[in-house]
């Protein structure tokens, strides 16, 4: 990641204008980050408890019939990393997982303050590994139940709200790096 920062990249860009300063734009960036992880982790939890006390595994419902088609809540276990894949690698990706949050937790120390959306993704991701972590430490697997059927999703693998907040956190980080860089070629024409 130092390579990253040192090249000019959004996760090490200056400091944006905010209205907050010093303490209290530091205190902002701490409260989105872990306030998203908090939360995440928190409705990550609650949802798995629900769905291993009322869901047998393989069971599928439809919350809505309107809904059933396209979206339906599956009790899958899942002893691999994403999607299912490598489920003899459990026990690694578990052991990768909590390395990954440990260095998150290093960079985002050097994210500048004002970077909200850097610490509100930052958070975002945090709470997801932690979850999948908690599944993995607790149950010896992760529990999976968002089910999506419609184009382009055909028989997309089974999911859940860390795996979410994962993929939306990534995706706001890249989506600050392209708009970064965009930034920057403005700003030097």
């Amino acid at each position: 990641m130092a390579e990253i920062a040192k090249e000019g990249c959004a996760l090490k860009s200056e400091p944006r204008p905010s209205v907050l300063t010093g303490r209290s734009a530091a205190l902002y960036g701490r409260l989105l980050y872990y306030g998203a992880g908090a939360i995440v982790l928190v409705a990550d939890q609650l949802s798995k408890a629900w769905v291993s006390r009322n869901l047998v595994l393989y069971e599928s419902i439809d919350l809505f019939d309107w809904l059933a088609p396209v979206f339906s809540l599956t009790s899958v276990r899942n002893t691999g990393v994403a999607f299912g894949l490598f489920p003899q690698l459990g026990p690694v990706f578990g052991i990768l997982s909590l390395l990954v949050v440990g260095a998150i937790l290093h960079f985002r120390r050097t994210v500048p303050a004002t970077d909200y959306w850097i610490h509100g993704a930052l958070g975002l991701v945090t709470g997801g590994a932690l979850g999948n972590i908690i599944d993995r430490i607790a149950r010896g697997y992760v529990i999976d139940f968002l089910d999506v059927n419609f184009w382009p999703f055909y028989n997309w693998p089974v999911f859940n709200l860390a795996d979410s907040a994962i993929v939306l956190g990534v995706g706001l980080l890249l989506l600050d790096t392209v708009l970064a860089e965009w930034r920057a070629k403005r700003a030097d024409e």
